[in-house]
């Protein structure tokens, strides 16, 4: 190597520098090298360096468990304390307001104002009680001390008149003095142990705060840890949707999307509630997809699991997520199974939603359509349903069954008829009872014009006249009939007519089919039919085709129910407002077990007058909106409170349990809304609740179509 010539300084810019040779003897220097050389090269090494030490660290045992209970103990200290925090102020109710004004849901921001005031004026309150309390404290430790001492007295004055002893005067004194004494014995020798332990007391709390909530880092978690937790709060639902290979959401997470709750995680029924905004690009029906991967996060079966959109929500994902098991617990007993009778007109239990609660089938102005596999409890519900009716005895049931199978063998006494087989013949018969149907519903229908009446069939009428009885018509295994060659399109068209028409003249129809097919069922028909039941089903076009088109997509699906594991349970619509789950009574007839002829014998003796029909049912389901106007009487108003203390009074069995949650619920639902006086206190009005009767009343009415 050579050193480095600089040309001298009055040498012209341009020139070249000669080569000067060394001098003889001249060491050979290395090449100075610079900091500026050195120095990233360094700083990379020792970032290695470090970072093998941190990965060297991290994957051993010691000193993962050192970070992990540390991160217990200080995450269950901060969790400890805003819990703490939230307790003593309005912390809690400025978050979710804060949550409600990101939504643009002022109503439920005025609501969080309302609560937020009246915790700071209870707080007030007890703040100025304890003030008072305590300026009145010496007067009442005064004050009882004199009149303890002057019981204990009187105490001893009689001990001593009975042993006639002077010195019993004071024994109860004494004794008192003794107890006292051996108390501060007992505490003295307690004490100074319970002092020493507090703090280990304290922090195993905070650890097992913090274990329970999963506070340490994820790679100081046990080996076989899972971060995963059986309650479906915020941060588990944010971490199972960030889980689903849904690309769109991962891209929007990347870049910093934060959560919108609408409604965060709450307890509703047996599961628990949210509601989330999604982001751009990604629909609820990405997440309904991904469903079984959703519910395999969030620790529970695909059944316990419901994402789905709401009707007035539109890009917002309703998630209800069941109890672990909960919903493949056997149903309980039907409710009609050893006594009572129904109405036709009022309706008749069948099932039980998600939450735990009743699902009555209406019969009158109803029609149903009941599809789904083989295997997957079609039958459980058509059997509820018609046991029911059997238990009013003025309704009339005619079955058709185009296939051979023995579910309604054992109803057969109390049917009118019952047709089984799928030759031509029961097809034949088939449409000779539809083609009564639609002269019969032509009859009746210029019956009530006849007679001044343009609403529909009622009781009155149907026990007036015989004529005008309630009348079912079950039409099983109805995709023989639709396909038929022969007489297949004439079955549609008399279908969608009779099934439009039908409403308002007391004659139900009961659609029932395996497949749900363009093919098996006529255009238009799950558009026409009041409820729609879906079974498992195999494909989302089948699914479509029975609840609705776009149901699949909006999260309302049946798919990923298993026939023969999900046996009663399906995915509803026109039980109520929106769609949901429901799983069906099941009255059982089997060997060894039957329940159903004992329930078709008393039906049999109801009808043929052996032990008449009470004037009123003994089973009717409680019409809360009636109920809340009866406890109103004539007061224009009343509170809402005082409003829920009447319904109990009404009826301890329905509203026993109702909070003002539940109740508000139904006003919600009513379209009532918040209504206050001058003094800012919740009211129900009367008017309010006679025009939500009225719209519902209308609205059955016009419930299941019109003839186009």
């Amino acid at each position: 190597m050579t050193d480095l010539h600089v040309p001298a300084a009055d040498t012209a810019p341009g020139t070249p520098v000669p080569d000067v040779p060394e001098p003889p003897g001249t060491p050979t220097l290395p090449v100075p090298v610079t900091k500026m050389t050195t120095e990233p090269r360094t700083r990379r090494m020792r970032i290695d360096s470090l970072r093998r030490v941190v990965v060297e660290a991290r994957e051993h045992g010691s000193y993962r468990a050192l970070v992990r209970h540390g991160a217990y103990m200080a995450g269950g200290a901060r969790i400890l304390t805003r819990r703490a925090w939230d307790a003593r102020t309005t912390a809690r109710h400025e978050r979710f307001m804060r949550v409600a004004e990101a939504a643009g849901n002022e109503e439920m921001v005025q609501k969080w104002e309302q609560r937020a005031y009246a915790y700071r004026f209870a707080r007030h309150k007890r703040r100025m009680d304890l003030l008072q309390m305590a300026i009145n404290l010496p007067k009442a430790v005064f004050t009882t001390t004199v009149a303890g001492s002057g019981v204990l007295l009187m105490l001893g004055i009689m001990l001593a008149w009975y042993n006639h002893d002077v010195r019993d005067v004071l024994t109860p004194m004494a004794t008192v003095i003794e107890f006292v004494g051996w108390v501060a014995f007992i505490a003295g020798v307690v004490w100074e142990p319970l002092l020493y332990s507090l703090p280990a007391i304290a922090l195993a709390g905070l650890w097992a705060v913090g274990r329970a909530q999963r506070t340490a880092p994820t790679w100081a978690l046990p080996a076989d840890g899972d971060e995963r937790d059986v309650v479906p709060d915020e941060n588990a639902i944010m971490r199972a949707l960030s889980k689903l290979g849904i690309a769109p959401l991962n891209a929007a997470l990347k870049e910093g999307w934060k959560a919108r709750w609408v409604q965060p995680s709450t307890r509703s029924g047996n599961g628990w509630h949210a509601q989330l905004q999604l982001p751009e690009g990604v629909p609820v029906e990405m997440i309904a997809d991904k469903k079984q991967i959703l519910a395999h996060n969030l620790m529970r079966k695909p059944i316990e699991v419901w994402p789905t959109e709401p009707r007035d929500q539109a890009g917002v994902l309703d998630l209800w997520v069941a109890d672990p098991g909960v919903l493949t617990k056997p149903v309980p007993p039907w409710p009609l199974l050893t006594d009572g009778t129904t109405d036709f007109f009022r309706g008749v239990p069948v099932a039980l939603n998600a939450r735990g609660e009743q699902v009555i089938g209406r019969l009158m102005a109803a029609n149903y359509l009941i599809a789904g596999i083989m295997g997957s409890g079609k039958s459980s519900l058509v059997v509820a349903l018609l046991l029911g009716a059997m238990l009013d005895p003025l309704v009339e049931i005619d079955v058709h069954v185009l296939a051979y199978n023995s579910d309604y063998d054992p109803m057969r006494p109390r049917l009118r008829s019952l047709i089984k087989g799928d030759d031509d013949e029961h097809v034949v018969a088939a449409m000779d009872t539809l083609r009564a149907l639609a002269s019969e519903v032509s009859r009746r229908g210029q019956e009530l014009e006849r007679i001044g009446t343009d609403t529909k069939v009622t009781r009155e009428m149907a026990e007036r006249d015989p004529s005008m009885r309630p009348r079912i018509v079950v039409f099983d295994e109805v995709h023989e009939l639709f396909s038929h060659k022969e007489h297949g399109k004439e079955a549609k068209e008399l279908a969608l007519k009779v099934t439009k028409k039908a409403r308002k003249t007391a004659i139900m129809l009961l659609w029932i089919t395996p497949d749900a097919d363009a093919a098996s069922l006529p255009r238009g028909i799950s558009k026409t039919v009041s409820h729609r039941v879906a079974f498992a089903i195999n494909d989302h076009q089948g699914n479509d085709a029975i609840l609705g088109t776009g149901m699949h997509k909006n999260g309302y699906s049946a798919t990923t129910l298993v026939a023969g594991e999900d046996v009663g349970t399906a995915m509803a619509a026109g039980f109520g407002k929106t769609p949901g789950l429901i799983r069906s009574y099941f009255v059982r007839k089997e060997a060894g077990v039957d329940e159903v002829t004992p329930v078709v014998d008393r039906a049999v003796a109801l009808r043929d007058g052996v032990a008449p029909a009470p004037a009123d049912p003994a089973f009717a389901p409680a019409d809360h909106l009636a109920d809340i106007a009866a406890v109103l009487g004539h007061e224009p108003k009343m509170l809402t409170l005082d409003v829920l203390h009447g319904l109990k009074d009404r009826n301890p069995v329905e509203y026993g349990s109702w909070s003002p949650r539940d109740l508000k619920a139904v006003l919600d639902d009513a379209g009532h809304g918040d209504y206050k006086t001058g003094g800012g206190k919740m009211h129900v009005s009367l008017d309010r609740i006679l025009d939500a009767i009225a719209a519902r009343d209308y609205d059955l009415d016009e419930e299941g179509g019109t003839e186009e």
